[in-house]
């Protein structure tokens, strides 16, 4: 299975977040070090643009010696499914570059359902539909030539967050959800501004140096 992160530097909220050091690695490694413990996963691919503004991120990646595409900025849809298409895969797991904390065992469970559940052909296979994982665990394997096909239909805010079409319209797709076993409800560990990562740092600072 192929992973896609998408990420970018100019995030409006906190620009250079995927950057941001925590344990003397970017954030961006983090994630990546996350998905690599998966099984399934056989290529990582991070999915950036091709503004001035990300060539920071690339001199890192190169720097890491990982694998990345560049493409539209704005239209996120676009940008991934030509990664996806790049490098021939029919289906690919998407992921945010700001989820330092991405479980790689909830990678695993989506893409064990996607092996066992290949026949019935989704479209889309999530765990935010709806969400019962907190936010920063969000997965979703989404099928290439779907996503090219109505990407014509979308809207400014969907070609940004690349699957909320088929949310709004789950009865023209095959979508499959999964939820938490637990019934705990943990707090959300994606990035979105300075506070989160100050949480993140507070709460998760030991999750996170077993990683390395």
């Amino acid at each position: 299975m192929l992973a896609l992160i998408q990420a970018r530097c100019s995030s409006k909220r906190f620009k250079n977040k995927i950057l941001f050091p925590i344990n003397n690695l970017p954030l961006i490694i983090h994630v990546n070090i996350r998905i690599k413990k998966s099984k399934f996963i056989k290529k990582i691919v991070i999915a950036t643009s091709k503004n001035k503004t990300d060539d920071k991120l690339i001199k890192i990646l190169k720097k890491f010696k990982l694998k990345y595409y560049r493409g539209d900025l704005k239209n996120v849809a676009k940008r991934l499914c030509k990664a996806a298409e790049l490098n021939k895969a029919k289906y690919f797991l998407r992921i945010n570059g700001d989820s330092p904390l991405i479980n790689y065992q909830i990678i695993d469970r989506a893409i064990h359902i996607f092996k066992k559940k290949r026949s019935t052909n989704y479209d889309l296979i999530t765990n935010v539909f709806p969400r019962s994982f907190p936010k920063g665990q969000s997965v979703e394997i989404i099928k290439t030539s779907t996503l090219k096909k109505n990407m014509v239909f979308f809207s400014k805010l969907d070609k940004e967050h690349v699957t909320t079409y088929f949310y709004k319209n789950p009865k023209k797709f095959k979508i499959m959800n999964f939820k938490i076993k637990s019934k705990k409800r943990e707090i959300d560990q994606t990035i979105d501004t300075k506070k989160d990562l100050t949480n993140i740092l507070k709460n998760f600072n030991n999750k996170l140096k077993k990683i390395l």
